[in-house]
């Protein structure tokens, strides 16, 4: 089977080899609708692991691990002072609520989900205090919480890749285009790879999926994640779920997050700017080139 494969997964044909998770799944605590209480269910019905990774908030994550029935990985998305996403995943329940009182709430914004006062290298060396597996989400995507955003040139782009475990490779609610480059990036990384349907609603659930063949613990998921032997399947939401996803955390966004959406604004803009650039650079060189031709330049 191929590490990276685009296809709605079998769930009940890969729960019986393998030990299959959805990495990034968020609840009504942060900007989702399920309550945790039907998040475990869904799973348990699926016969899946889930990560309830909300938005720099724990309480999703410590009210599933109380559900012993339900295979959980304790996690967090947490957005940093640029507006970029990190998955932290940790080994126990303990060390996330350690990590989270200690190194996050401090510095913790106006609303759930507004960017905390830290930068992604300090979050991740804080994150490095504990056993934990980092991960960049949706490093390619249309806006600025992806890895891959005009904030970070190449050095720092390539020093920031090296500080953790691996990348998502595939996410239900992105773009088949940015989840292909995505896709390549962790292709060719030698890091591990993870994938998850970062669902909002139920019906996204296991629509995007992480496997390992190891036994079903947290501490032989996460390692085999560490060591490049987890294998990712999946494939978007179609386009009508998306765009009514899209809108509905637009919405929220609006409403209650205006640091993110001035971030978005900025990067949109500097894209667009980029864009103007390139394609004038472009019509200049071409002008030169048909110059150099009639012998005019």
């Amino acid at each position: 089977m191929h590490r990276i494969l685009f296809e709605r997964p079998h769930l009940e044909d890969l729960t019986q080899t393998y030990t299959v998770v959805d990495l990034h799944f968020h609840s009504e605590l942060s900007d989702g609708h399920a309550s945790v209480e039907d998040i475990a269910r869904r799973a348990l019905e699926l016969g899946i692991g889930i990560a309830v990774t909300d938005h720099n908030s724990i309480h999703g994550a410590v009210e599933i691990d109380r559900f012993k029935n339900v295979f959980s990985i304790p996690g967090i998305e947490l957005t940093s002072y640029e507006g970029t996403h990190l998955l932290v995943y940790f080994y126990d329940i303990k060390s996330l609520l350690r990590f989270y009182s200690g190194h996050i709430q401090p510095f913790i914004g106006a609303e759930i989900m507004s960017s905390l006062s830290l930068d992604l290298e300090d979050i991740i060396q804080r994150a490095r205090k504990f056993d934990t597996v980092i991960i960049f989400p949706h490093p390619y995507c249309g806006s600025y919480t992806g890895i891959h955003n005009p904030y970070f040139q190449n050095d720092r782009f390539e020093q920031l890749l090296d500080m953790v475990d691996g990348v998502e490779v595939i996410n239900s609610e992105n773009l088949n285009k940015w989840n292909l480059r995505s896709a390549l990036l962790g292709f060719n990384l030698n890091k591990g790879i993870t994938g998850g349907s970062d669902g909002h609603r139920l019906a996204q659930m296991g629509r995007v999926v992480t496997l390992a063949e190891c036994a079903w613990t947290r501490r032989a998921f996460l390692d085999a994640i560490k060591r490049g032997q987890t294998r990712v399947i999946g494939k978007e939401i179609d386009i009508l779920r998306k765009m009514s996803s899209s809108g509905g955390k637009l919405r929220s966004s609006l409403r209650h997050y205006p640091d993110l959406v001035e971030k978005n604004l900025r990067y949109l803009n500097t894209t667009s700017r980029m864009l103007r650039e390139n394609v004038k650079r472009n019509l200049n060189e071409r002008i030169r080139d048909r110059r150099r031709q009639n012998g005019t330049y």
